[in-house]
């Protein structure tokens, strides 16, 4: 059981919207539901607590992540408030950023794209490279544009040296 201050978070305004834009702007652009849950688990402790990243960034010029779930907090060695004031660019190297940013370009065009592989970077340093990861734009109810999103299960550490 998830304790007191993680459940008032996870029925706060904010989780509880950016949960259901996450899931419904996946399921009209792909058809697909990005999580079966249990009608006795809300939709944001699902997401939260499920077995794959889940992350999201705003729509400013340089976007700023506004969510990612337990997983995703581990992976990038972050608390919530850590993840939520980095620029999405900084969780790539500053090599693999023009790959990204084509990416985002290319997701932002097609609604949303799911064959992405490419090399990420923790805040404490540790690389790792993302496998078939599912991108997408996030479209709320009236179609206006929100952010992207990204959710994938696949991840390999990256040791040695250097960018790769």
């Amino acid at each position: 059981m998830i304790d007191e201050q993680l459940e008032a978070f996870l029925k706060s305004g904010f989780i509880v919207r950016q949960s259901r834009l996450l899931s419904d702007s996946y399921r009209q652009l792909t058809g697909r539901d990005l999580l079966k849950t249990n009608p006795l688990v809300s939709l944001a402790e699902a997401l939260f607590e499920a077995p794959f990243v889940l992350v999201s960034h705003d729509t400013r010029k340089d976007p700023v992540f506004n969510y990612g779930n337990r997983m995703a907090l581990a992976l990038f060695d972050l608390d919530w408030f850590g993840f939520t004031q980095l620029p999405s660019r900084k969780s790539a190297e500053t090599p693999h950023r023009t790959e990204r940013e084509e990416l985002l370009a290319r997701a932002s065009q097609f609604g949303y794209i799911d064959d992405y592989t490419g090399v990420r970077i923790s805040s404490s340093g540790k690389r790792f490279r993302i496998e078939k990861a599912t991108i997408w734009n996030l479209l709320d109810e009236k179609n206006e544009y929100r952010g992207q999103a990204a959710v994938f299960s696949h991840w390999t550490p990256i040791t040695g040296l250097g960018p790769g």
